[in-house]
Formats: structure tokens, C-alpha cells, sequence
């Protein structure tokens, strides 16, 4: 019996992992290259510092024996796995294949992605999912769901402990895109599709004729569905997405976000008196206000083409991290709509899940009218963001900028929803409704029985804005705790960050609140 010695199985062991790091070898290594994306590794050796990467489980394999499957070699069984560091951080991991057998997910491969996800949630450490995948391994029949089954309960374990961000880098259909839409945050970029079901058995049911792209493509879930956060324009460009939303969150709801040295200078900014018009009625865009308060005018805005007429977002003031939620005045007047409220309130849940304060810029004339708005649920979708913030306890920090009217006043964190702070510039107008619709209601008599009815009607909508267009009624009722001079807003919300960043708020013990879903 020939005797092995420790070095001919140190190159045994060398020959084997070469071969399975090759994946579905090189022929189909430089088809993905060719296609415009990187491969399952080199996507890992993107995101990650540099030699930081222990894989686990490269020699995993399936045990399938119907069609065809005996004795296949699938290379890590077409998924690769395993932690590492991003800018010093602990992350797991998983990045499909798409070389091996089209990344289908098998039972050992989803075995593979819900144990390392098991390690991201002992170790309080990030999850990184990378998808591009056919989908369910079909000649695994069961087994296949069983394995998917394992990695969504997988990430329902996860969610709210720590973040989990998805890179859709490929296809990403049927059961598949129900783990990215379980994860917090989704970057696609525009190699990518993702759907429930294809164009062909679309057709098939309904007869209705769509391409991939159009039904699953980037921008379609980023405009139509609200599926997705950010669209990337290639690989590359996810995983710099990704790193960088890494950058603003805490490794697990149990620390804060990273604080970093961020800007200290806290002195006015005149520009800022200048933005916000003093009619009313004209629009202008809010991130230039956030550009000015946050530090270095850096804003990450999350789902930037989706329900546009609000605005959220992260970014830092004096190093801190931050959740920015903002009516956009220059799109729909900045009214509060059906996907306005879903989009702001589920951004509200992760910010108080990971302990990131919550600055909140409100210019809104209330919830959009309509049949189609009433019928699709308005009340049922507004109460979410009542909800949101009313269940938050982290920091809440409001400047109302303008308009703050009837019920919008208080789903944009009003002081009755549990604002720490509210500040207001001289420019807000907190009221039950705007000036013009309120006279009609409140002076229909002396505008009936005048003779000019017209002229009565401009003078009591006059006296109605003298007595509510400002924000000093509000402040009288310590609704707004300080106005201030728009050019300081960036000094006050720094200096009341600082001072609430010990915030504690207790709330009545149960297992957990039913959000009007």
C-alpha cells in the first residue's frame, strides 16, 4: 500500500481547490466576463479587503441522483461562501455562481447561503447576499424548495439584528427574489432581471406580451414596483453602493453606527435663507436644504426614482449617522401619496431597528386626494407612517421648513408622535389646512351674506394666514420647541443629536405591535 506523504497531499489538496475555485471552468469564466459581469469571486474580491476572505465550504456537494445528476461535479455546489472584512468590518456572505449550472439553487447550496447567514447572525455581523442565479435547481425537485424555505426563515431570523443587503447582479426569478425582498436593502444593476414569473409564462396565462427587461429590469422595479433601492450601473458600481451603505449602519441592532471624524464645522450658512420660497405655492428641491446640514453635502439617497415626493435617505452630521426623511416640494407639491407612505415608513422601521436617529424635513400640504388614492387604501398606507414613527424610539429630530398641514402635519413626526425635538424656520405654516380652504370652511357665513364676496373671501383667507401661516401659534402650544434662522438649521440639529444620542424610551412589554399592513 503506497504511503502518501504530507507533501503529495498538500498538492492533492492544492489540485482540488484550484480546480473547484475555477467554478464551472474557464470557458464559462470568460463567457461571464464577456457578458459584462464579474464572476461569483471576483465580485467577492471586489467587496471585501484585500486577503481578508475565509471561505467556507468549497467542497460542498450535492447528493441528487435523478436526471442526470449522479455523479455531476457542481463546484461548491454553485455558490460561494464565507466572511470577511469590508473597510475593517466583519461581514458574511454568499455569492452565486452563475458558471455552475446557471447558480441554480440546490439543496446544498441553499444549505451553503443559510448557514453562513446563520454566522452573520452569532457573530452580530452584516449579511451580503450576491444573486445570479436560474433558479431552483428543477431535477432536485423538493429538496430545491426545501433549501429555499431554510434560507427566507433564514432571513426572517436575521431581520432587525443585523442588516442584510442584497446585490441582484444577474437573473433572479421565481422563488429566488423572494430572499432579496426579504432583506433590507436591494441594489440591482442594469445586467439584471428579477421576477416572480417570466415573460413567456406571463404570456402563456394572461397573453400579455413583455420582455425581460421590461418586466424585471432595474428600472422597472425601481419606478413601478418600489421592489429595489438603488440601480447600479454595473458590478462594480453595486458593490461601491454596497460598501458604502455598509459605511452608515451598525454591525447589529445592539451598537450604534459608526461615528467617523465628519465635519465639525457647525456655523450658518446663509444659503440656506435663500432656497425655500416665500410663496408658498412654488416648489424647490430638498436636497438642497439636506445638502447644506449634513455633513460635506454627502447624501445616500434610497430609492431615488420611487414615490419622488418624498425623500429619504442617509447621511451624517458631525460624524454621526443619520436617517433623513423630507418632503420633495418640487414633485407633487411634496404631498403624501399611497407609495410615499410605504417608502418612508419602512425606511423609518430600519432606522429605529439599527439605532440610527431620525431628521425629518417637513414642507407637505397634505395627503393626495382621489378616488384611486381612497380606493387603493390611502388610510391604510398613511396609518404606516403614524405608526413608523410613533413606534420609533431613537432620536427624532423635525424642521418644518414651510407647509405642515392637517393630518400630514402629523404623519411627518409631529410633537404628538414622539419628536424630541421640533424646530421650525419662520417660513412654517402649521395648521389644520391651508389658508384658502379653511376661510371657506370657518367664514362660509360672512362670505355668503357679503356683498363682494370675493373681496370678503381674500380678506378672511388674509386674516386666516395672519393667524396660522407662521409658526408661532404652534410654538405658543410647545408644538415647535424653537424657530430658528434657517442658516443655523445644521448647528441645532447637531447640538441636539449630541445631546440625545443617550436616548432611552421604554415602551408597555408585549411580543410586538400589529403595523396596519
Amino acid at each position: 500500500m503506497a504511503i502518501h506523504t504530507m507533501q503529495e497531499k498538500v498538492a492533492e489538496l492544492r489540485k482540488r481547490t484550484s480546480k473547484a475555485m475555477l467554478g464551472g471552468g474557464k470557458d464559462r469564466l470568460e463567457k461571464q466576463r464577456q457578458s459584462g459581469k464579474l464572476t461569483a469571486r471576483e465580485r467577492v474580491d471586489a467587496l471585501v479587503d484585500p486577503g481578508s476572505f475565509e471561505e467556507t465550504g468549497l467542497f460542498a456537494e450535492h447528493r441528487a441522483t435523478l436526471f442526470g445528476m449522479a455523479g455531476k461535479n457542481m463546484p461548491a455546489d454553485g455558490v460561494v461562501t464565507g466572511a470577511a472584512s469590508v473597510s475593517g468590518r466583519l461581514v458574511h456572505l454568499a455569492s452565486q455562481d452563475f458558471t455552475v449550472s446557471g447558480g441554480s439553487a440546490g439543496e446544498v447550496h441553499s444549505i451553503k447561503v443559510a448557514g453562513i447567514m446563520e454566522m452573520s447572525l452569532k457573530t452580530g455581523s452584516p449579511f451580503v447576499f450576491i444573486n445570479d442565479s436560474g433558479g431552483a435547481r428543477v431535477q432536485e425537485g423538493i429538496d430545491s424548495l426545501s433549501g429555499y424555505g431554510k434560507v427566507f426563515y433564514t432571513n426572517v431570523m436575521l431581520s432587525g439584528a443585523v442588516p442584510q443587503i442584497s446585490l441582484i447582479c444577474g437573473p433572479c426569478a421565481g422563488g429566488a427574489a423572494y430572499s432579496p425582498a426579504l432583506t433590507d436593502f436591494i441594489i440591482q444593476t442594469r445586467q439584471a432581471q428579477m421576477f416572480i414569473t417570466g415573460p413567456q409564462v406571463i404570456k402563456g396565462v394572461t397573453g400579455e406580451t413583455v420582455t425581460a427587461e421590461q418586466l424585471g429590469g432595474a428600472e422597472a422595479h425601481m419606478v413601478n414596483s418600489g421592489v429595489i433601492h438603488f440601480i447600479a450601473e454595473d458590478d462594480r458600481h453595486a458593490i461601491l453602493l454596497a460598501q458604502k451603505l455598509l459605511s452608515f449602519l451598525p454591525n447589529n441592532n445592539l451598537e450604534d453606527p459608526p461615528r467617523v471624524e465628519g465635519n465639525s464645522n457647525v456655523d450658518p450658512d446663509a444659503a440656506l435663507d435663500d432656497i425655500v420660497p416665500s410663496d408658498n405655492k412654488k416648489g424647490y428641491d430638498v436636497r438642497e436644504v439636506i445638502a447644506k446640514v449634513v455633513d460635506f453635502g454627502d447624501f445616500l439617497e434610497v430609492q431615488s426614482g420611487y414615490a419622488m415626493n418624498i425623500v429619504v435617505g442617509f447621511a451624517r452630521i458631525a460624524g454621526r449617522s443619520i436617517g433623513i426623511i423630507a418632503n420633495q416640494p418640487c414633485v407633487q407639491a411634496g404631498v403624501l401619496d399611497i407609495n410615499a407612505a410605504n417608502k418612508a415608513s419602512r425606511f423609518i422601521r430600519f432606522c429605529n431597528a439599527f439605532n440610527i436617529s431620525l431628521v425629518t424635513f417637513v414642507d407637505v400640504p397634505g395627503f393626495l386626494p382621489g378616488v384611486q388614492q381612497e380606493h387603493g387604501g390611502i388610510i391604510r398606507h398613511g396609518a404606516k407612517m403614524l405608526f413608523a414613527y410613533s413606534a420609533a424610539t431613537v432620536p427624532k429630530v423635525t424642521v418644518i421648513l414651510r407647509k405642515s398641514y392637517g393630518g400630514a402635519y402629523l404623519a411627518m413626526c409631529g410633537k404628538d408622535l414622539g419628536a424630541d425635538r421640533v424646530f421650525a424656520w419662520p417660513t412654517a405654516e402649521v395648521a389644520v389646512m391651508g389658508a384658502e380652504g379653511a376661510a371657506d370652511i370657518v367664514f362660509r357665513k360672512e362670505i355668503a351674506e357679503a356683498e363682494d364676496k370675493p373681496a370678503k373671501r381674500a380678506e378672511l383667507i388674509e386674516r386666516y394666514r395672519d393667524t396660522f401661516s407662521n409658526p408661532y401659534v404652534a410654538a405658543g402650544r410647545r408644538l415647535v420647541d424653537a424657530v430658528i434662522e434657517p442658516s443655523k438649521t445644521r448647528h441645532h440639529v447637531a447640538q441636539v443629536l449630541e445631546y440625545l444620542h443617550t436616548k432611552r424610551e421604554l415602551r408597555p412589554a408585549k411580543k410586538h405591535g400589529l403595523m396596519p399592513l
